[in-house]
């Protein structure tokens, strides 16, 4: 069990998003009451000069949208210096044993266009082995 499948939970969490210049676009709630942290990953599938792509984590001590707020510290940013320069790249943000009980990631854009791909959550759970969700079909560990 020292494998990443086996301590670590994966989860779909967010459809890809097309190219806009004010995205505000959020990913399902996770309620972290069975996990020490989480990590959200996504990529950005295309970038126009000036455009600002963010991930932001947001929580709440509701299930629920309304009145979700930024973490401090928890936004991972990029500025596109030319068209397409962030084309491929990855957004990582994690929290950690977080304030409130329920999570999202929030992807944004401001300036000029930038596209979002699918948006994956990545779980700690505080008991292991994990247990994959409905969102994974199947897993594969090899140990060689």
């Amino acid at each position: 069990m020292h494998g990443l499948i086996d301590n670590h939970e994966i989860q779909h969490v967010n459809a890809a998003v097309a190219a806009g210049a004010s995205i505000d676009d959020n990913s399902s709630i996770i309620d972290m009451a069975d996990y020490e942290s989480v990590m959200f990953v996504t990529t950005i599938t295309d970038s126009v000069d000036t455009g600002v792509a963010a991930l932001t984590i947001e929580e709440n001590a509701a299930n629920s949208d309304t009145g979700m707020t930024a973490v401090s510290g928890g936004a991972a940013t990029a500025t596109s210096a030319a068209d397409d320069d962030l084309n491929g790249l990855l957004l990582v943000a994690e929290i950690r044993h977080p304030t409130q009980r329920y999570v999202q990631a929030v992807l944004s854009s401001a300036t000029a266009n930038i596209a979002f791909g699918e948006t994956i959550a990545i779980l700690k759970p505080r008991r292991r082995p994990a247990t994959q969700g409905a969102t994974v079909s199947d897993t594969a560990y090899v140990s060689g």
